[in-house]
């Protein structure tokens, strides 16, 4: 059974909705306080959505200093599967995990609603038991969800197969549609849809049953 550590900030609101669903692909979940020097013996890190220390400067910009950040690229760094779910992801590209930044919203609007998403490559943790092409209906809860990168930097994305998923229609103004990005070894990857959240047909869409399937047996294929 595979043992995921949900990382729990100050502000986190989604740490339960995260521990659920991959409890119910059959792993089990540990809650690892920010404060925490070690991770234990994990098979993979979820960083969560929520408000990460209020968000205060800018969503993700105080999470990274904490302690439990170095444990989590020393993690990454040995090929550990790592997932940053909206806030989360902010987190991961403040702390350099990931590349790019995550900015306002498009009109300055908070959403909340299903959006498509299109899968853009398997080449990583998260979405390596789905399809090229698949559209998974998952959905969002940001203000400041629009992914941007200086030109170099997309340039190295599409290159590597980086862009994981992306908006069938563009909700935020995210460049290139992005929804989802992995780094160069696809370990680390985040996305700010929720996947946890699309897990029973009943809530509306299981779409994100097959990307945290991929994501709980991962461990196995780095290993």
């Amino acid at each position: 059974m595979a043992r995921i550590g949900v990382v729990v900030f100050p502000g986190s609101n989604c740490e339960y909705d995260a521990a659920r669903a991959v409890e119910e692909l059959g792993a089990s979940a540990e809650f690892i306080f920010h404060s925490s020097t070690s991770l234990g013996d994990v098979d993979g890190v979820i960083l969560p959505g929520g408000f990460a220390h209020g968000d205060y400067l800018r969503p993700g910009a105080l999470a990274r200093f904490s302690p439990v950040m170095d444990a989590v690229a020393a993690f990454a760094a040995e090929g550990g599967p790592v997932l940053g779910i909206c806030n989360g992801f902010q987190v991961l590209t403040e702390a350099g995990l990931l590349p790019g930044a995550l900015q306002k919203n498009r009109g300055l609007t908070f959403l909340c609603q299903p959006t498509t998403l299109v899968v853009s490559s398997t080449h990583s943790v998260l979405t390596r038991a789905a399809q090229v092409g698949a559209r998974l209906v998952v959905p969002i809860n940001h203000f400041s969800g629009a992914y941007t990168c200086d030109d170099t930097t997309y340039a190295s994305l599409v290159d590597h197969g980086q862009i994981v998923l992306r908006y069938q229609d563009n909700p935020n103004g995210s460049r290139d549609d992005i929804a989802g990005v992995a780094n160069e070894a696809g370990n680390v990857v985040g996305l700010m849809p929720h996947p946890e959240r699309a897990m029973s047909t009943l809530l509306g869409s299981a779409d994100g049953r097959v990307l945290l399937e991929g994501f709980v047996s991962a461990r196995e294929i780095v290993h």
